[in-house]
């Protein structure tokens, strides 16, 4: 007995190798300073009442006009002021006055837009504004009063700082719910009590299924971008979901776009909802984001990058979008050999702390610049990210559109710089109706490849009728300009 020593004994992997403890997130900030430390209005902000909203039902469409008229409780409102809110965008005048009442929303907005508030303040609003809202701590199961489901978890940690925001002073209690973190300490910040639960799909299944969340008491739920969940394949899990809730919930969802896997969501689990449609319906990209195109082979890309590094002010944050994990961790190693300063990247294959670290360093300003693959471009609401650059154009249309909304939130001005090789030429024309739409110029380039793209198409379907016509093309053909890599080719 002597020789015990009473020290932990570490678990062991599969691999005979002690296992690393889990993931604990840090604490969400408790202090008003560091909660309301956020986004201000930006100097093109008022640029957003020009924006064209439709509604669904002829009642809605007399907006409010701030936020003292949406009635809501004064402890909002506080927290509104702190937060700096001096005025609702589009999607909020319309989107909570529908979600005050409510009924069902549909809300369809450009990314940067200001879609968590319309959701958040109704919800917060409608629970403090209840005499019998009370404290559930030390229950077993937590049956929480809100559930807000994001398919990222990065997008579900902002969603959860801005309910602490917008609640600060508050009895209302959140809970963050996500994957890469340790169950054991989710499951005791659950037992302490949870109004409102904010989560990503697979983390709530888990925890309904060990009988540790119920939805008995529900009466909101929140599908956050919902587009973006589809996308990644959490239809099932949705609708899992969907099935689990009393039908008389409230239920929003919120998109960035409007494809049918949306619409069809929208009717089969929504009751009659209200559909908010700010701007067009056809995909755009945010207003207040310069696109410059840069026509390269792929072997200047790395010049096209260093170059633009190069001209970087002090003030400066960009977040450099590729579409591989390997090439991102390749040109990170390659930039901090350079003695470049960044970080890497929000890839799903990370551990999670490491994942949140080289956020929270871009947003400290520790580094200006994060290389990251796609699923850093929802969600993530840093306040000064003054560029984007677009090294590898990325799978679809609608990502390129997600990324460039990085920048230019809440009406700040942000450029976007995107290189496009041959390889895109399949994408040539949808980019150029995307920049046509926001009033930027297109290479000359880039109409030529459209062209040529579809042409080669029609070719191919005339002479191969019945064959695949969604195989990738070969390439753009001729016309593009070569070596020179440090020759920038801007428009």
């Amino acid at each position: 007995a002597k020789d015990c020593t009473n020290e932990a004994v570490p678990r062991m992997g599969p691999d005979g190798k002690p296992m690393e403890a889990p993931y604990v997130p840090p604490s969400m900030p408790t202090d008003e300073s560091s909660i309301f430390e956020g986004i201000s209005t930006g100097i093109n902000f008022d640029k957003y009442d020009s924006i064209p909203v439709e509604v669904s039902d002829p009642k809605f469409q007399v907006p409010f006009t701030s936020f003292e008229e949406m009635g809501l409780c004064d402890l909002l409102l506080r927290n509104l002021r702190r937060a700096q809110y001096t005025k609702p965008t589009p999607v909020q005048k319309y989107a909570i006055k529908i979600a005050l009442g409510g009924r069902d929303l549909m809300a369809c907005a450009q990314t940067g837009s200001g879609k968590t508030a319309a959701f958040m303040l109704p919800i917060l609003h409608t629970l403090l504004s209840d005499p019998a809202l009370d404290n559930p701590s030390h229950r077993e199961v937590q049956t929480p009063q809100a559930v807000i489901l994001s398919p990222t978890r990065e997008l579900a940690i902002q969603i959860a700082h801005d309910a602490n925001k917008y609640a600060y002073d508050s009895i209302l209690k959140t809970v963050l719910c996500y994957g890469g973190t340790s169950v054991g300490h989710q499951l005791s910040q659950l037992s302490r009590g949870c109004h409102i639960l904010v989560a990503t799909t697979g983390r709530l299944k888990d925890f309904v299924e060990k009988g540790k969340v119920s939805f008995e008491n529900l009466r909101f739920l929140v599908l956050d971008e919902a587009d973006r969940m589809l996308d990644m394949g959490f239809e099932p899990q949705i609708k899992k979901v969907l099935l689990d809730i009393r039908p008389d919930r409230q239920t929003v969802m919120t998109s960035a776009t409007w494809p049918e896997g949306v619409r069809r969501l929208s009717q089969q689990y929504m009751s009659s909802p209200f559909q908010v449609f700010v701007g067009s319906l056809d995909l755009a990209a945010v207003h207040t984001v310069s696109q410059t195109i840069i026509i390269c082979d792929e072997s200047e890309k790395r010049s096209e990058l260093l170059g633009f590094l190069e001209t970087m002010q002090p003030d400066d944050k960009v977040i450099v979008f590729l579409d591989k994990k390997a090439t991102v961790d390749y040109l990170s190693s390659d930039f901090i050999l350079a003695g470049i300063n960044c970080q890497s990247n929000t890839n799903g294959d990370r551990e999670q702390c490491d994942r949140e670290q080289a956020l929270e360093d871009l947003r400290d300003g520790t580094v200006k610049i994060l290389i990251a693959t796609d699923v850093a471009a929802r969600g993530l609401d840093i306040k000064d990210i003054t560029h984007i650059f677009n090294y590898d154009f990325p799978r679809n249309i609608e990502e390129y559109v997600h990324r460039v909304g990085r920048t230019g939130r809440a009406g700040r001005r942000g450029e976007s710089i995107t290189l496009v090789t041959r390889e895109n030429w399949r994408q040539a024309k949808e980019l150029i109706a995307i920049l046509e739409e926001a009033n930027q110029e297109v290479p000359q380039e880039l109409y030529s490849m459209a062209t040529r793209f579809e042409a080669w198409k029609k070719k191919r379907d005339e002479e191969r009728p019945f064959g695949d016509r969604d195989r990738n093309g070969g390439g753009g053909g001729g016309g593009f300009r070569r070596g020179g890599g440090g020759d920038r080719n801007r428009w």
